[in-house]
């Protein structure tokens, strides 16, 4: 079991940054975790954000945010950030970390991307940038 908590949202302007962190806890092995975020607007399902391998040596972003977010890993702390930048209205979101504990060494880019393959989800935490 793992349990993750998601925290650093708040209201930004447009143009500002913001970092958001997740800890993980538990009895799964964090670095044997692939980790990533999603957010939900309203109205909207929830979408793929960015993700990270367990190593970290590889990383995913959806193209909405590719260049301006910046995913990591630190795994003494068993943490996940995602640095936020140039942040848009449209960013505005509850922002969710997830974490897959599948043990298949090798799959495809498109895996990360799939909200189903993750085991673990946080409560989320709310980003709002006003325009």
């Amino acid at each position: 079991q793992v349990q993750l908590v998601e925290s650093g949202g708040e209201l930004v302007q447009a143009g500002d940054s913001l970092r958001l962190s997740c800890i993980a806890s538990g009895r799964e092995n964090f670095n044997r975790l692939r980790m990533a975020w999603f957010r939900q607007a309203p109205g909207k399902e929830r979408e793929f954000v960015a993700a990270i391998s367990w190593s970290g040596s590889s990383t995913y972003y959806a193209e909405s945010v590719k260049g301006r977010f910046t995913i990591s890993r630190d795994s003494a702390k068993n943490t996940v950030p995602l640095q936020m930048n140039s942040l848009k209205p449209e960013d505005t979101a509850v922002y969710y970390c997830a974490a897959d504990r599948s043990l298949s060494q090798r799959v495809s880019e498109s895996y990360y991307y799939t909200a189903a393959v993750y085991d673990y989800w946080g409560q989320g935490t709310q980003v709002t940038v006003s325009s």
